[in-house]
């Protein structure tokens, strides 16, 4: 066993406007693994979160619901820790960014930023509501493109051309909060100098501190120009506001990551300690941040340059993950598939879902699936049908005989293989390869199963005289399940703790295991029931949410365009073309990035259409595009046409398809 470590665990603090959903849970599941399986391994080892409570959208709600933002953030803290709770997820704290701890050390982090040089202030103008009475993020404008006219776009890109603009520069632009026309203000606002950190984060980033995937993407911004970071938002604003400066506020993502010091704060103030033998600059402690690949730019460069301009450390690891899939689609309200935690609690056992996700995340970035059928046939296969099974299996031979382990291994070889995984299991929990981990604890369950099947214990004990064999062959079994429980006990604590009391021991994993044998165990209970599909199906059903339908005209909000002559209609060139790739576009909502066989030569064409497709589906099939149409340089790259599609919009988008025997390049007419 190597030396105690001292290590701070957080995961992104979950926004307090709206409910867990499993994207959230996947976080927590993966960060509670890992930090069971620190402290099993006898570390000291804390996981703090918070709330994120602070920021426009928090004020809108609460005024939706006639409530103060805080009874808001109260309400759904609660309702947060209720759910992770219920995932058997065991925060050493979960506090509230609206805390005295976040606003002091917000205060504090800010003081010696602005002492360093590193904070500026200038004029900006940017759009004002006036019967809002407060300025308007660029996500509450709309209005239509003024560069390709396409209606609902927000207000700094159009998602349809992919022009970039500021939100005044849109055709009719309306507050989404209240509609009116917004107006150009005036404001000063404070920056944080990024810029001035260009080195020390390309030294930082390469220093073993991100996934290589992370920090090759991070590479990718240092190498463009960093920009400075406005870090103020004037009143109304629910949030914190900036020392000696009334009606200014830090911006909801100054104070967040800073919640993960003030949840730490919180705790050893109450329990005794000193946050700062965590957070100094020479602390020998380790910190440990679980993100999603969605606020990487926070965590991987505002936040170390923070810190180390407000001389504390940064941290050890950023642990990135990718988003939650459910049968290999975007979670969908529609389908059922968008599931919050509170509705998968309603139905399913918590540990079925830790399980299944311990059994697909890896140490990388990739998304993971949850593919509803796997996630029955895998949880039962393997949980029920082989770890449980074992002790079911032998545990009523070993009861039989009073219930007393025999004292000797009967099969050394197979124990050995037992001893001799141990610590190639703890390496692989510890970076993060929990997917490799439960197939090696998986294969060693399939090496008992096969041991106890070929000795067929059941039989032997039908025959006088086979007494002692039964009960070593038995002993054998229940040793094995016993080491099994212990690797699976950071992913399945409720099963272990029902394992630990039909055993009679706690199980420790401070070394490698040990044979148990000449002691009682309790009477067998069963200690898990196998998934039911109906129970899933339930779950899904719950789920789905009725889509809208619209209260007047499709004519209503998307009137017909100007009038064109025929002359105008017939230049332009339509062409069938085959999809060779589609894939996402980093940072871009609605598009997707084709490669098109034109017949001869390929177009790169960013169509709106990622609501309604994956890449894979699109890949291989025929569609119609405006050969002719002029390259439009976009924020992501340049365009060279346009593909045909039609639609509502959201799911509700389809490609125009030429018939089947149509060839690339061929006119369509």
């Amino acid at each position: 066993m190597t030396q105690s470590r001292k290590i701070l665990v957080t995961s992104a603090l979950p926004y307090a406007n709206g409910e867990l959903h499993l994207g959230h849970i996947m976080e927590q599941i993966q960060t509670d693994i890992w930090v069971r399986f620190q402290k099993l391994r006898g570390h000291d080892c804390l996981y703090v979160c918070a709330d994120d409570a602070h920021g426009t959208a928090i004020t809108l709600k609460a005024e939706e619901l006639g409530i103060s933002p805080e009874a808001h953030i109260q309400a759904m803290q609660e309702a947060h820790e209720t759910v992770s709770k219920g995932f058997l997820i065991e925060h050493d704290n979960f506090h509230s960014t609206h805390s005295v701890e976040n606003r002091e050390l917000a205060e504090m982090i800010y003081r010696r930023l602005d002492g360093n040089g590193h904070i500026a202030r200038r004029e900006i103008i940017q759009a004002f509501d006036p019967e809002k009475q407060l300025f308007l993020a660029d996500r509450y404008i709309k209005g239509s493109c003024p560069k390709c006219k396409a209606p609902d776009q927000y207000g700094d890109n159009c998602e349809a051309c992919g022009a970039t603009y500021s939100p005044m520069e849109l055709i009719d632009p309306v507050s989404a909060l209240s509609g009116a026309t917004p107006v150009p203000k005036e404001s000063e606002h404070f920056f944080f100098r990024l810029p001035e950190f260009a080195t020390f984060l390309k030294d930082w980033t390469r220093a073993g501190h991100l996934q290589p995937e992370v920090a090759n993407k991070v590479a990718e911004w240092l190498d463009s120009d960093l920009q400075e970071w406005d870090i103020s938002r004037d009143a109304p604003y629910f949030g914190f506001e900036i020392p000696d400066q009334p009606g200014k506020f830090f911006y909801v993502w100054l104070d967040a990551p800073i919640g993960y010091i003030a949840s730490l704060k919180n705790l050893l103030d109450r329990t005794g300690g000193d946050w700062l033998d965590y957070w100094k600059r020479d602390s020998d402690a380790e910190v440990y941040h679980f993100i999603g690949k969605d606020i990487v730019n926070f965590h991987a460069l505002f936040w170390p340059a923070m810190l180390h301009s407000a001389d504390l450390r940064t941290p050890t690891k950023i642990c990135v993950h990718g988003f939650v899939t459910v049968n290999g689609k975007k979670m969908s309200k529609s389908r059922g598939t968008f599931i919050n935690g509170q509705t998968y609690l309603a139905h399913l056992n918590p540990e079925y879902l830790r399980y299944y996700f311990a059994a697909k995340l890896t140490g990388s970035v990739d998304d993971l699936d949850l593919n509803l059928d796997d996630f029955i046939q895998r949880v039962n296969s393997d949980l029920v049908g082989k770890v449980v099974n074992i002790a079911s299996r032998t545990a009523k031979f070993i009861n039989k005989a009073g219930g007393t382990l025999a004292t000797e291994v009967a099969e050394p070889a197979l124990w050995q293989r037992f001893v001799d995984a141990n610590e190639s299991i703890a390496q692989l929990y510890e970076a993060r390869e929990f997917s490799k981990a439960m197939r090696e604890i998986m294969a060693l369950a399939d090496a008992a199963n096969e041991y106890i099947a070929a000795k067929e214990p059941w039989k032997m004990a039908k025959q006088a005289g086979q007494e002692a064999e039964v009960q070593a062959v038995c002993t054998q079994g229940i040793n094995c399940f016993r080491a099994l429980i212990t690797w699976l006990k950071p992913v399945v604590p409720e099963l272990a703790r029902k394992a630990e009391a039909f055993l009679g021991e706690t199980l420790s994993w401070q070394q490698a295991p040990s044979f148990r044998g000449g002691e009682n165990i309790n009477a067998f209970e069963p200690l898990m029931v196998r998934v039911e599909k109906d129970k899933v199906d339930a779950m899904i059903e719950a789920s789905k949410e009725e889509a809208p339908t619209p209260a007047s005209g499709p004519l209503a909000d998307e009137p017909i365009a100007e009038e064109i002559d025929f002359n105008s209609f017939a230049k332009v060139d339509l062409r069938v073309v085959r999809i060779v790739k589609a894939e996402h576009v980093e940072g871009a909502d609605k598009l997707l990035r084709l490669t098109l066989d034109l017949g001869g030569e390929t177009r790169n064409v960013f169509a709106g259409i990622k609501s309604a497709y994956q890449p894979e589906d699109l890949e291989g099939k025929l569609t119609v595009m405006v050969a002719n149409l002029a390259p439009r340089k976009m924020k992501f790259g340049v365009s060279e046409g346009m593909v045909l599609a039609a639609g509502p919009g959201g799911k509700d988008i389809h490609i125009l398809e030429p018939h089947s025997g149509a060839q690339p390049g061929q006119r369509v007419m």
